[in-house]
């Protein structure tokens, strides 16, 4: 682990040993990256084949021509989530509120391919979305990945919606810790409306290393030229 302060080109070489390294098959760069850090250029150190959240040009280029070498964690998670309660995607509305290139963005992708999982139609929504409440009150299937704690409330949702929270964020309060963990869902009262939801914490974080180890597993197949 780099301590944040690390320089750019300590991050690189690090990143150059462990691309020459035959005995390593996947990796993963924390993101958001401190400000110092070009991540732009940071993308292009990574080795296409160990880029297991599928970063890299070469890996995002992939995913929107429909053929995803590694679907990345999160938003792989998420589609085992709905597969896990039976829902099927096929012709469902879905808003995705946030459009970061980790979560929005990529499973935006992923939902509108022609595949099991896909099928649906995607609304990305964010911070400059006119009328957003009536946008997700029309959705079947709400995805809130904005990093804003409790933005989704009850009055935004409609009776039946299926809710997942990806926002894990830390808020400030009295207890002996000084700070409790809170999605960007408002829980208590999109539950109450909600035919499921997904808590925070636990629900699409274990889903993400879940999938990032899926990943590693198939990027050490790639590598090996072995067929699982």
């Amino acid at each position: 682990v780099l301590d944040p302060t690390s320089s750019s080109e300590e991050l690189f070489s690090v990143l150059n040993k462990l691309n020459s390294d035959s005995d390593v098959h996947g990796y993963l760069v924390q993101m958001p990256l401190p400000s110092h850090i070009p991540e732009q250029e940071l993308l292009f150190h990574l080795d296409p084949m160990k880029d297991v959240d599928g970063f890299h040009p070469e890996n995002v280029g992939l995913l929107v021509s429909g053929n995803p070498r590694y679907k990345p964690c999160t938003p792989h998670g998420i589609q085992k989530l709905l597969e896990s309660i039976d829902v099927d995607t096929s012709g469902k509305d879905i808003v995705v509120v946030g459009r970061s290139n980790i979560v929005g963005k990529p499973l935006a992708n992923l939902l509108l391919q022609k595949s099991s999982g896909g099928n649906a139609t995607v609304t990305i929504c964010h911070s400059r979305t006119r009328d957003l409440a009536n946008k997700t009150r029309e959705a079947d299937i709400i995805i809130a990945a904005l990093g804003v704690p409790e933005f989704i409330t009850g009055s935004m949702v409609s009776d039946g919606v299926i809710v997942i929270d990806v926002g894990v964020n830390r808020v400030d309060d009295d207890s002996e810790k000084g700070y409790h963990l809170a999605g960007d869902v408002e829980f208590d009262s999109v539950s109450k409306k909600a035919k499921a939801i997904t808590p925070v914490p636990g629900g699409v974080g274990p889903m993400t290393r879940a999938m990032l180890m899926y990943n590693t597993v198939q990027a050490a197949s790639l590598q090996s030229n072995i067929s699982l």
